[in-house]
């Protein structure tokens, strides 16, 4: 008896290992929580096309939008761990748990990470008529007169708005908030002098930027973005400075097998050889990155830790 149930598990570890050396052989399904159009819908078609040429199967998207990634977030945590259902994850997948009361999917216990693709960076910004040419003339402006300055965000909790209040906490100002619905309508605000500053992401923002119809002040990233190398990052330009930025990645439901991982995160690496997949990806400012699972995994975990304490400092919590 023992012996036929050793044989049969063999069997099955067997069968399940030939099953992942043959992955994919059927249509995989790429699950974006957000609509078409959207930068993570962007993103996740390039990567679907590249997987699709590298891995001989059709990766397709499939968008399930609705409250801030949430939904479509909760289907990609109960799909099968098979690697035939994945997820573009962004960076409001981290912030929703920590912004929202109740939300149905724990971002590092119901995800595997496969690898973030980029990392988007805000652009600091101000209409070309304000008499700030620099972050700390702006800061010495806010300073001159507060609470008579304002910016807008997309929103409480959105990127623009947690990028304003990490501002306002670092630089020590006040300044009020005036809630939009997105990063588009921000640019059209400081088009229209409606606003002060603003904080949108740099692939809404950059090309007004580079045409000279706004001024930019900094980046939230890390380092320099290639496409403005002449814009400093808020490390630089100001004594208490900050690097704070959206990011896209590739994840799969926890449980599923780490060959499908590796194979997968081993396909995207070598689509980087591709000029033109790159190009379709860091074109508008965003910082290509394709880390390993593991780097990923660790960096979720400090992601989640730094935008813990922003949101703490800063009190904003959604219903």
């Amino acid at each position: 008896m023992k012996r036929l149930t050793f044989l049969a598990l063999a069997a099955s570890l067997l069968t399940a290992g030939a099953a992942q050396a043959q992955y994919p052989d059927k249509p995989v399904r790429i699950i974006v929580p957000f609509i078409a159009g959207s930068a993570p819908d962007v993103a996740a078609r390039q990567v679907a096309q590249r997987l699709t040429a590298s891995l001989g199967q059709q990766f397709v998207v499939d968008n399930k939008p609705g409250v801030a990634g949430n939904i479509g977030a909760e289907v990609a945590a109960r799909a099968a761990p098979d690697g035939y259902s994945l997820m573009l994850m962004t960076s409001s997948h981290i912030l929703s748990p920590l912004l929202y009361a109740k939300v149905n999917y724990d971002p590092l216990k119901d995800f595997v990470p496969v690898t973030m693709i980029t990392r988007i960076p805000s652009l600091m910004v101000v209409p070309p008529t304000s008499p700030a040419k620099s972050v700390m003339e702006f800061v010495a402006l806010a300073k001159s007169m507060p609470g008579k300055l304002n910016y807008g965000s997309g929103g409480a909790g959105s990127l623009a708005h947690l990028s304003a209040e990490a501002f306002r906490l670092a630089a020590e100002i006040d300044y009020i908030h005036v809630p939009y619905k997105g990063a588009p309508d921000i640019v059209l605000a400081l088009l229209s002098k409606q606003i002060d500053v603003g904080f949108p992401t740099m692939p809404t923002a950059f090309r007004p930027a580079q045409q000279g119809t706004l001024r930019a002040l900094a980046v939230t990233s890390a380092r320099r973005s290639k496409v403005m190398p002449d814009v400093p990052t808020l490390l630089e330009a100001m004594p208490d400075g900050f690097a704070l930025d959206a990011w896209l990645a590739l994840a799969a439901p926890a449980g599923t097998p780490s060959p499908i991982v590796t194979r997968l995160y081993t396909a995207l690496v070598e689509g980087l050889k591709d000029p033109a997949f790159r190009s379709s990806l860091d074109s508008d400012g965003s910082e290509v990155v394709f880390n390993s699972p593991a780097e990923f995994a660790a960096l979720l975990q400090t992601e989640t830790a730094k935008w813990q304490a922003l949101i703490t400092r800063v009190g904003v919590k959604l219903e």
